[in-house]
């Protein structure tokens, strides 16, 4: 029922899709059959599939590099009581501040190459994950701790079947977030330095009011979010099952 349900979603959207296209015109909103005649013309002359590439390089290595950073760092923050009390003020200052005000010492620091845009989508996806894996581990439940302890559990057992088990969604919940303000960030890092990727596509055709080949780009991010966010729904899934089985 709910991939009925979702066909059913996609075709109303096609509908106001197509409307919107015949009622503000191809030169504002292409339709969905000149968007597809676009998709076809990119993927055969390959600069679609190039960008894509670009894209993924750079999103995949930066959201990579903040996962094996914050997942940690949020574990030992929330396991160590006083080492998460002391830091966790500067991770929210942190939190709070707006990335793209980083990307002009980013550039200076690593220039335009590929290195400066990696470190830019692992800004935007360090904090989401970091987050929410110290709220999982604090929100660990007491009462189950304090039946571990009666039993004679150690500190290292009750955190390894207890704690780091009950943190999973919040863990997986971050992912998701921070999968996403990464793939942001990563079309904000390919305008913002040497443009190319599929933000760099964007700023092309945006900028000469080639509609359909914009869209089709804006449709490609759209799926790679949704390919992101159904691949880790599906981790979630398993470690949902080693979590209850644990």
């Amino acid at each position: 029922m709910i991939a009925i349900y979702r066909l059913g979603v996609l075709a109303a959207i096609l509908a106001v899709w197509s409307w919107a296209a015949a009622r503000l015109g191809g030169n504002i909103v292409p339709g969905p059959f000149e968007t597809l005649e676009a998709a076809q013309t990119l993927l055969a002359n390959g600069r679609l599939a190039g960008a894509v590439g670009d894209s993924l390089s750079v999103y995949l290595s930066g959201f990579a590099l903040a996962v094996l950073l914050a997942v940690p760092l949020g574990v030992l923050m929330g396991g160590f009581r006083v080492l998460g009390k002391t830091l966790e003020v500067y991770v929210f200052a942190f939190a709070a501040t707006p990335r793209v005000a980083f990307i002009p010492l980013i550039i200076v620091l690593l220039g335009l190459g590929v290195e400066a845009k990696i470190f830019i989508v692992f800004l935007g996806s360090l904090m989401p994950i970091l987050l929410n894996t110290y709220a999982g581990v604090l929100a660990a439940d007491p009462e189950m701790i304090e039946m571990a302890q009666s039993t004679g559990a150690g500190r290292g057992r009750i955190f390894a079947r207890i704690v780091l088990p009950g943190a999973v969604p919040y863990v997986i919940t971050g992912l998701r977030i921070g999968a996403t303000i990464g793939l942001i960030n990563t079309v904000v890092a390919e305008l913002y330095t040497a443009v190319s990727g599929l933000g760099g596509l964007l700023a092309v055709y945006g900028n000469t009011f080639r509609m359909a080949e914009y869209f089709v780009v804006v449709l490609a991010l759209a799926l790679i979010g949704v390919i992101m966010t159904e691949g880790l729904r599906h981790v979630e899934e398993r470690a949902s099952r080693w979590r209850d089985v644990g």
